[in-house]
Parts: structure tokens; sequence; C-alpha cells
């Protein structure tokens, strides 16, 4: 038999992690958001072609690798808080554990304490989440840059 005292706890720590990931994420993106706007600033003070479509290329896989760190730094927040509550001993299946769980794949084979189950879930709700944010953030980048250089050839 399952006490609720423990699924408290895993639904607890799952709702601060939820916070703080998404707290690290938006963070992220706004200081991407930033440093976008930094370079276009200084690429049109310096008369360079901005809207460029080598220039749009390698802004988008900047930005898509820079959303791809945030959810690195996000995975592993998960999984130095498991590796603390005991849900894994070893720092590398929590990691592994973690990023399987929140990319909704599922099928590292690995398992936390049973106490600690349901953090699982939770945290696959929140890489939904995530990835959610970070689709909708690079489609918006994307379609902002298409429009400067569409508009800059008319």
């Amino acid at each position: 038999m399952h006490s609720w005292g423990a699924w408290d706890a895993s639904w607890s720590w799952s709702l601060v992690l939820i916070a703080v990931t998404l707290t690290i994420h938006v963070t992220g993106i706004g200081g991407i958001s930033n440093a976008i706007e930094r370079l276009r600033t200084t690429l049109m003070r310096s008369r360079q072609y901005v809207g460029s479509t080598p220039t749009t290329i390698v802004a988008i896989v900047l930005v898509a690798l820079a959303l791809a760190l945030l959810h690195g730094i996000e995975s592993i927040t998960w999984a130095v808080a498991y590796v603390h509550l005991g849900a894994f001993a070893s720092p590398s299946d929590a990691v592994l554990y973690s990023v399987d769980s929140m990319t909704t794949r599922g099928s590292s084979g690995l398992e936390p304490v049973r106490e600690w189950r349901m953090m699982g879930a939770t945290e696959a709700g929140d890489g939904m989440l995530l990835f959610g944010i970070s689709t909708a953030f690079l489609f918006y980048v994307m379609t902002r840059l298409w429009k400067t250089a569409y508009s800059s050839r008319t």
C-alpha cells in the first residue's frame, strides 16, 4: 500500500520544479530575444545585409541551439532533484531518466524508487509545455526573420 504522504511530496516537488524550469525557460527566451535584437541593431548600424538567407539560417540555428541548451539545463535541474530526493542513486541514471521523461520518449527502462514515480509523469507534462513554448518562440523568430528578409527585397 502506498502512503499519501509520499504522493504529496512527489506532487509538491514536481510543482516546484515546474515553476523553476518555466522560470529558467522564460528568462532564457528573454535573453535570446535581447541578443537577437542587439545583433539586428548592430547589423543595421553597420549596414550589413540583415535579411540575407545565410544570416537568417545562422540566426535560426543559433536560436534552436540556445533553446536546446535551455532544455538541457532544465533536464539537469530535475535530475539533481531526483538524486537529492534519493529517487536515483546514480546522477547519470537521473539525467538519462530526466531527458527521457522531459522529451516524453519514455523508453530508458529506468524507474525511480516507488514514492517518486509520479515525478516522471509530471516532468513529461512540464517537457510538453516547455517544448511548446520553444516551438512557439522559434516560429515567432522565423516569421520575424522571414518578414525582414522579404521586406528588404521589395
